[in-house]
């Protein structure tokens, strides 16, 4: 009887791994420690958060057994646990400073698990009382979180068959996306690399084009935003987002949004010699069509909009740089879209449901998804008239699985409830803390911002606005939401079934 309910979850792998991770988090906190030395400001936050991460290594690794096998277990279990013992370690830094609202705990959490998930949904009232060196960690903080879903996707997810990465054989046209070199730790080394590579020609593009049009484009400003454009990311240390810059560097930071958001994969195909896996993509194209679609329909309804005088040129700037921002889940804005009418606010509200590419640093339910469960729906029709007929589904040439386009189905649907009773939740709660002050869209805006990772929505919780107005109950329930959100849902709800730990 004993051992029909033991747990049967080597724990110990999993605490060995949470313990290297939280080792490694102290190089990139090095990073604005340094930035506070530059600026002579104090290096108390970051020498806290340092300390902290290494305590919790050295506890993991008191717990550890690195003799014990990482299985699919036990890999579900790592990815949960890091993830939110990361955005504890990164929270520090916003308590010990002291400045701020964001100074309050949950504030902090809440800050810094919209950065590790990138999100880009922050609590911050005023950017003036804050050092350059907490900002920075801040954009720190989120290309790190780009850079680790997708050493997740590619290494980890990919071998536990969930979270889409199934789908990756077939929209890569690459037989075990996690082995693009026969070691796992090899193909992070190349994700890293590609990475790196994106994000260093980011900040020498974005500090070139300051040089020449706008000297609030500094280096410090390039890096920062230059690490959250390749991650998707979204945060600022500016008020106005990417609004307190020059047009063309607007114009400049578009590209970086889509690459981050195509397909790491496909990407390092495309910058060793084989450019037609990414050219000929179906998801690529599908992607590329929302963003053209959806940039369409909002420049065509501003440019029809009396009270929006932006220009043709600035019309189709916004649509263009906004739409992108949304869709790729990276929430910038080059304007307050709030104060746009109501049919382009349907528009990026519709945008935040599709995401980017699979294997990408972008989040929300992603186009290849929808691309599948598209392609099945005609199929379905199609079969409706003709049901001895024979269709498979496939994806630049290939079949997918009847399997997994069920699970496809599943996750959609999934994504959809949770969102739903999320929009249901925050109605309810600020209504009960705010009366008034929240509309049943501008709830909606959030909860899909939020739960699928976007950054900024509607209202009190727009490009230009925060966060922090919502009742402190519904900021609680939005944290878990980006977590769960974030690591695409299985790896988190898994962990509250029986079977998992006794079967």
């Amino acid at each position: 009887m004993f051992d029909d309910v033991r747990i049967r979850v080597d724990w110990r792998a999993s605490v060995d791994l949470t313990g290297q991770v939280l080792l490694y988090l102290t190089a990139p906190l090095a990073f604005p420690l340094l930035v506070a030395v530059y600026y002579g400001e104090s290096v108390l936050p970051f020498v806290a958060a340092i300390l902290v991460s290494l305590a919790g290594a050295g506890v993991c690794r008191v717990l550890a057994d690195p003799d014990e096998n990482l299985g699919p277990r036990e890999a579900f279990l790592a990815v949960a646990v890091i993830w939110l013992l990361v955005a504890a370690v990164g929270a520090v830094p916003f308590v010990v400073a002291g400045a701020g609202n964001i100074a309050h705990p949950l504030n902090a959490l809440f800050e810094s698990m919209s950065g590790l998930t990138t999100t880009g949904a922050t609590v911050i009232l005023d950017f003036d009382v804050h050092s350059q060196s907490v900002l920075m960690w801040r954009q720190v903080i989120q290309w790190l979180g780009g850079l680790g879903i997708l050493i997740l996707a590619t290494a980890v997810l990919s071998e536990l068959g969930v979270g889409g990465a199934q789908l990756m054989e077939s929209e890569t046209q690459t037989r075990d996306v996690n082995k693009l070199t026969p070691r796992i730790s090899e193909t992070a080394r190349l994700i890293w690399g590609l990475y790196v590579g994106i994000t260093l020609s980011a900040i020498a593009v974005l500090f070139a084009l300051g040089a020449v049009y706008d000297p609030q484009m500094d280096l410090y400003n390039a890096v920062a935003h230059a690490f959250t454009s390749v991650a998707t990311a979204g945060f600022s240390p500016q008020p106005e987002s990417v609004g307190a810059f020059h047009p063309a560097i607007q114009w400049a930071i578009i590209p970086f949004m889509v690459l981050g958001s195509t397909s790491f994969v496909l990407l390092y195909y495309f910058f060793n010699g084989d450019p037609w896996r990414l050219l000929k993509n179906e998801e690529f194209h599908f992607y590329l069509g929302a963003l053209g679609v959806l940039s369409g329909i909002v420049a065509v309804v501003l440019l029809s909009d009396g009270g929006t005088e932006f220009g043709v040129e600035a019309s189709v700037r916004h649509a263009v740089f906004n739409v992108a921002s949304i869709v790729t889940t990276t929430g910038y804005a080059s304007t307050d879209f709030d104060l746009w009418v109501p049919a382009a606010k349907y528009a990026l509200f519709m945008g935040m449901f599709i995401g980017g590419m699979v294997g990408s640093t972008t989040c929300s339910i992603k186009s290849l998804r929808w691309l599948v469960a598209l392609k099945a729906f005609r199929r379905n029709l199609f079969t409706s008239v003709h049901p001895e007929a024979v269709r498979p589904i496939r994806i630049s040439g290939r079949p997918v699985d009847e399997g997994t386009i069920r699970d496809i189905y599943a996750y959609i649907l999934l994504s959809l409830v949770i969102f739903a009773a999320l929009a249901v939740f925050i109605v309810v709660d600020t209504q009960r803390g705010a009366p008034g002050v929240f509309t049943e869209f501008e709830a909606m805006g959030a909860a899909a911002s939020t739960f699928l990772n976007i950054g900024p929505a509607f209202g009190e919780a727009g490009p230009y606005g925060s966060y922090a107005e919502f009742p402190a109950m519904t900021r609680a329930v939005m944290v878990v939401l980006m977590w769960i959100g974030r690591i695409e849902i299985i790896p988190v709800l898994v962990l509250f079934t029986k079977a998992f730990w006794t079967s």
